[in-house]
């Protein structure tokens, strides 16, 4: 992608990295991102879609995966797809939902195979901000959904932006732990050193395929042993 080149459109590059609400570690790692016509023309995209139709989740939640999780912080990377479509559920962290919604059929799942894994209870509700505050980057790879209609910004570009995240945790970080469930979380890792980094690949969560890896995958337990090998604090899954 070019920088924009134009005065006009540096002056909108940096009125948006002035403006947008997101955790300063990552603005500073992301600088260059906001330069690119793509992103300015992304967030055009996304203010004229919450003014014209019901869009998940609130504005003030779009970015709440990196407000809750900082650069510095990330140990462990989960990608999602795009967030929940229906009422009061997205809460701008993938998988996750806000207290006194019901779980998702995938949430259940990964629950179910903690407790299998883990031996630990369900938890009172499916609120994973208590996981992005232990280094847990919930990483949905589209940012934005319109209601009732589930893939509807993939169009937008988010996607080259979250490309964008994957790619910088990927080269100044090292010892990560990427989760991958289901195809489309492993095309989009493809970008990640394999070298520096420790991925972990299985079907997704769904009702529709967790018979077909996801159940008995382990990998809350292989995560927090690898990072107990290297020295980092595990996590309170």
């Amino acid at each position: 992608m070019q920088r924009l080149l134009s005065k006009k459109q540096n002056e909108k590059a940096e009125e948006l990295i002035e403006n947008i609400k997101i955790e300063n570690s990552w603005k500073s790692v992301l600088n260059d991102e906001f330069y690119k016509t793509y992103l300015i023309e992304l967030i055009d995209k996304v203010k004229k879609a919450y003014k014209s139709e019901t869009v998940y989740p609130a504005g003030n939640k779009i970015f709440n995966a990196f407000n809750f999780c900082s650069f510095e912080n990330t140990r462990v990377v989960i990608i999602g797809q795009d967030p929940y479509h229906g009422p009061g559920q997205a809460n701008g962290l993938c998988f996750s939902v806000n207290e006194g919604i019901n779980m998702p059929p995938s949430l259940i799942n990964i629950f179910k195979e903690i407790r299998s894994d883990l031996k630990k209870d369900f938890p009172e509700n499916g609120n994973l901000e208590r996981w992005a505050k232990q280094g847990i980057l919930l990483l949905n790879s589209v940012l934005t959904v319109k209601t009732k209609s589930p893939g509807s910004h993939k169009d937008f570009g988010w996607e080259i932006f979250t490309d964008a995240i994957i790619e910088n945790i990927s080269l100044k970080k090292d010892k990560v732990v990427f989760l991958l469930w289901g195809a489309y979380a492993q095309k989009k890792g493809k970008i990640i050193d394999r070298t520096k980094h420790f991925i972990l690949s299985s079907s997704h969560p769904s009702p529709f395929s967790a018979y077909n890896g996801f159940f008995g995958n382990q990998h809350f337990s292989k995560t927090n042993n690898y990072l107990k090998k290297n020295g980092l604090k595990e996590i309170d899954w």
